[in-house]
C-alpha cells in the first residue's frame, strides 16, 4: 500500500505513544509494520534526498498531536501520550486528523497561522493558493515547528545550559567579540539577582546585565521578577539589563519597564526562538532552495 500521509499516522502514532514512553526511531519500524510497507517504501526519500518520507510524517504526526496537548515530547526522540492523550484513546476514535485537533484552542491558533489571506479577506484552501503562497505557508509551518522545538529542548536542559544559551546567543548578535572576553558567569545561577554579564562592545565600554528564567510556557514572568532583577542592577550600578524567559511577561512586567531610567528589555520564549533561529543558535541550515524567476531583460532585444 502507498505510506500513509501524516494525518492518517496520527491515530496509530497516539496508540504507541499510550502504551508507554516511546522512542522515534521504533515507532517508525512499528508503523511500517503495521501499514505493512515495503522494503523500497519504508526507504523511500523525500524530493530533497535528506530524510525518508516515513519518518518525515510521522515527525508531523507527531509534532501536531504535541501542539494539541495529545503526547508530551521527553527530550532526545522520546515522547509519551498525555492525560489528555490517554483520554482519547479511551474514546475509541476512528481517525484523528487536524480537522479534529482543531477542537484544542492550542492547536487551533498554531494551525490558523499560516494559512495566506486572499485579498485580505478568508483564509485561502491549498488549491486556491498559487505556488509562492504554498512555498511561503510551508516555510511559516516549518520555523513554527522549529520554534517550539527549541524550547520544548531548552526546558529539557538545566537552568546552566539556558544560561549559557543566552550568553551564546548574545555573543552572537555581536555583543563584546568572542566568548573568552565577551561573556563572564557571575558564579551560581541566580548569584545576587543576576544570572550574567556581557560587555556591550568589544573594548567593555559599557556592560549588559542578564536575567534568564526558563518558565514553562504557561508560567508567565511577573512584574515583581522584573521588579527584583531593576533591584540587582541598581545594586550593581548598571543601567542596561535583558530578562530572558522561555515563557512569557505579564502585561504588568511590560508596563514596568517602559518608563524605568535603566534600559530593561524583556524576551520572551517566541522572540529567543526566532533570535536564535537568526543567529544560528541552537540551529543548522538543513536544505537551502533557490526559486528562480525568468530574466525578462535577457530576452529583449536592443532595437
Amino acid at each position: 500500500m502507498p505510506i500513509p500521509d501524516y494525518q492518517t499516522l496520527m491515530l496509530p502514532v497516539l496508540r504507541i505513544a499510550g502504551q508507554g514512553e516511546a522512542r522515534v526511531a521504533a515507532v517508525v519500524d512499528q508503523i511500517a509494520d503495521e501499514f505493512g510497507l515495503t522494503a523500497d517504501e519504508r526507504a523511500a526519500l523525500l524530493p530533497s534526498g535528506r530524510q525518508r518520507v516515513i519518518h518525515n510524517r510521522l515527525h508531523w504526526a507527531k509534532f501536531y498531536l504535541t501542539r494539541a496537548g495529545l503526547i508530551e515530547a521527553l527530550g532526545k526522540g522520546r515522547f509519551i501520550a498525555t492525560p489528555e492523550g490517554l483520554r482519547v484513546l479511551a474514546t475509541r476514535p476512528e481517525r484523528i486528523d487536524t480537522h479534529s485537533l482543531k477542537a484544542y484552542p492550542a492547536f487551533a491558533a498554531f494551525y490558523g497561522k499560516p494559512a495566506a489571506t486572499v485579498d485580505g479577506g478568508a483564509a485561502a484552501s491549498p488549491q486556491d493558493q498559487t505556488p509562492e503562497e504554498l512555498i511561503d505557508n510551508a516555510w511559516q509551518a516549518l520555523q513554527s515547528a522549529l520554534r517550539d522545538d527549541l524550547i520544548a529542548r531548552i526546558l529539557l536542559n538545566t537552568p546552566d545550559f539556558f544560561e549559557r544559551v543566552i550568553i551564546d546567543l548574545l555573543v552572537a548578535m555581536g555583543y563584546g567579540g568572542s566568548h573568552a572576553d565577551a561573556a563572564t558567569r557571575l558564579g551560581r545561577s541566580g548569584d545576587r539577582g543576576v544570572d550574567g554579564v556581557i560587555n556591550e562592545d568589544r573594548l567593555g565600554l559599557d556592560r549588559v546585565y542578564v536575567q534568564a528564567k526558563r518558565y514553562a510556557p504557561e508560567n508567565s514572568v511577573g512584574r515583581p521578577d522584573v521588579q527584583g532583577f531593576l533591584g540587582s542592577l541598581v545594586g550593581f550600578g548598571a543601567t542596561k539589563g535583558v530578562f530572558v524567559t522561555t515563557s512569557s511577561f505579564s502585561s504588568g512586567a511590560r508596563d514596568f519597564v517602559r518608563h524605568l531610567p535603566q534600559r530593561i528589555v524583556l524576551i520572551d520564549g517566541a522572540q529567543l526562538a526566532d533570535l536564535m533561529i537568526e543567529h544560528d543558535v541552537g540551529v543548522r541550515t538543513s536544505r537551502m532552495i533557490a526559486v528562480k524567476r525568468l530574466d525578462e531583460d535577457f530576452f529583449t532585444e536592443a532595437d
